[in-house]
């Protein structure tokens, strides 16, 4: 299955790189390679980075299920809830258990709109098991290297 995320002109093991710049205390600007912004922080109005981590496993899914389903048939409803509960391990480290992506997704009752939705089972645990890279990240434990280094003056 190809997604917009990685297309067959993608190479296989492409760097992605997100800048995150501060906007204020607690609060941040994440801008990607193409300028789209997104607000993450602490403040009401922004994602936390727990509901973005959140949004970027539903998401990731939901494309995987939506470029092939709407080939078929456009849904009438098409909705995805990931959540997850926060925890301190037994290291006092914080972390997400029992994260789950739930599916809600209806087609039109027509022959295009019933085929749709004859393949949304096998899309997901396709995207699961395979296509979604964010939530296989989460799931494969992958290291993280953090660094500190000198800004530009």
């Amino acid at each position: 299955m190809t997604t917009p995320d990685d297309s067959a002109s993608t190479p296989t093991s492409a760097r992605r790189e997100v800048r995150v710049e501060r906007t204020s205390t607690g609060n941040y600007l994440a801008t990607n390679a193409d300028g789209v912004q997104v607000a993450v922080g602490m403040a009401p109005e922004h994602f936390s980075p727990v509901e973005l981590l959140l949004a970027a496993v539903g998401a990731c899914s939901a494309i995987d299920v939506d470029v092939v389903t709407a080939r078929r048939a456009e849904p009438k409803t098409f909705e995805v809830v990931a959540g997850g509960e926060k925890f301190f391990d037994e290291t006092g480290g914080a972390r997400l258990r029992d994260v789950s992506v739930d599916f809600s997704i209806l087609f039109g009752d027509d022959e295009a709109g019933r085929q749709a939705a004859g393949l949304v089972e096998r899309l997901v645990r396709l995207s699961h098991d395979r296509d979604c890279t964010v939530s296989r990240t989460v799931e494969h434990e992958t290291p993280v290297v953090m660094r500190v280094t000198e800004p530009e003056r």
